[in-house]
């Protein structure tokens, strides 16, 4: 049985502090410890009991890593990127070839914040304890990237039952635009868990466009805590197919800080074995003429479980507010699972607001149709749920990504359901 208790010299591990951070960080740990790792009985996690799934995998949680050659990366040559490649949590390669450097700041993320503050998830805390990695991205006003910036998460094969921590900051600056692609690439064979705490910050009129890809089957078990603060006339995009992860929880919470921002979160995943995701979103409505737009769809076949829970919090000030929620799931197997808790809280009464969740099984009647088309049941039912997922797909904009992202899906998909 796993001890969930975190002693406070592992900190010794991570490296030396000053006498402010150091204090900083045992407070955060002893925060973590009072809880330890979230289970049902907290509301956030009724659906993904961590301590149990933790405690059945894992013998231990290593702080430190033994760190071996560089891994090998395998860069897309799907369309031209800007890079930024992270091994293990750490800032380690980048290239802006095509973009005016002078406006691009990027260094390893410093906190400086230690104010002790017990935060409503542990796994916040402890990413405060420990976090030992990250960067810090900064975008200068006015400036549009004219190419794609991809992220290449690698994990390596290192990685044994380590639990790994980092702080990652983006900041766009006012009028400028930037759309970056998070690509997870994972090879190692071994359960490691991967805690991140994200902060992003959009000034006024800036455009974020988002893509997250896991790229495949893994051991990983993944938390990220995402606090989004958006400024008047400012736009978020993202989308986001997480998949092949043994345990996967995102945990986004925007705040619409100024008028006329709009936000829109789309997801679409093919869950199999057993195989755990969940998204979790709040967006804040805090300010009138506002609109925010969700989307998420699963696909769930074997012991696979899917998660959904969103909130929509509208602020009484914030009139003429457009807020759309709405999660589908296909289960493919009775021994898979979906659940769903979309939520409105709202306190102003000009407003136009929906919410809706729907799950079941494929149709009958089209595998059936399709397989009087000379098409086997597999294959029938791959186009079924191809289908289903790409509605997502479509909405990308930019035609190579969106075709990077099909074939991603494609590929998984014939994986699955190959040929009787």
């Amino acid at each position: 049985m796993l001890n969930f208790k975190i002693d406070s010299n592992e900190l010794d591990k991570i490296g030396k502090f000053t006498k402010d951070e150091k204090e900083y960080r045992i407070k955060n740990l002893d925060y973590f410890n009072d809880t330890g790792f979230p289970n049902k009985k907290d509301e956030d996690w009724k659906f993904s009991d961590l301590k149990d799934i933790v405690s059945k995998n894992f013998n231990k949680l290593e702080i430190k890593i033994e760190k071996s050659e560089k891994p090998k990366i395998n860069f897309i040559k799907d369309f031209e990127h800007n890079y930024i490649v992270i091994v293990n949590g750490e800032l380690t390669l980048s290239d802006f070839k095509y973009e005016d450097e002078r406006k691009i700041k990027l260094r390893s993320f410093i906190n400086k914040d230690y104010s002790q503050k017990k935060e409503n998830n542990p796994l916040v805390n402890l990413n405060n304890a420990l976090s030992d990695n990250g960067y810090f991205l900064e975008i200068e006003e006015n400036y549009k990237f004219k190419k794609v910036l991809v992220f290449y998460y690698l994990f390596t094969k290192d990685l044994n039952e380590n639990i790994l921590n980092s702080k990652n900051k983006i900041k766009i600056g006012k009028n400028s635009e930037l759309h970056f692609l998070e690509y997870l690439v994972n090879d190692s064979k071994k359960n490691f868990f991967n805690n991140v705490y994200e902060d992003i910050i959009l000034e006024n009129s800036a455009v974020l466009k988002n893509i997250y890809l896991q790229n495949d089957k893994s051991l990983g078990y993944f938390h990220k805590y995402s606090k989004n603060r958006l400024a008047k006339g400012s736009n978020f995009t993202s989308f986001i197919f997480p998949t092949g992860l043994q345990f996967n929880k995102l945990d986004l919470e925007f705040n619409l800080e100024g008028e006329k921002i709009e936000c829109n979160l789309q997801s679409a995943s093919f869950l199999n074995n057993s195989e755990h995701q969940e998204i979790k979103t709040r967006i804040n409505h805090f300010f009138p003429n506002c609109k925010s737009y969700q989307k998420v769809k699963n696909v769930l076949d074997s012991e696979s479980k899917g998660v959904y829970q969103g909130k929509i919090f509208v602020k009484d000030v914030a009139q003429k507010t457009d807020a759309y929620q709405l999660s589908k799931a296909i289960l493919l197997s009775e021994r898979s699972e979906f659940d769903s808790k979309p939520e409105l809280e709202i306190y102003a009464d000009d407003v136009k607001c929906s919410h809706g969740s729907t799950s079941g099984s494929l149709d009958k009647d089209s595998i059936y149709y399709l397989m009087t088309r000379g098409l086997s049941k597999k294959e029938s039912t791959k186009l079924l749920v191809n289908g289903f997922l790409n509605e997502v797909t479509e909405s990308i904009k930019s035609n190579s990504i969106k075709n990077f992202i099909k074939n991603k899906l494609e590929e998984q998909l014939s994986n699955e359901y190959k040929k009787d």
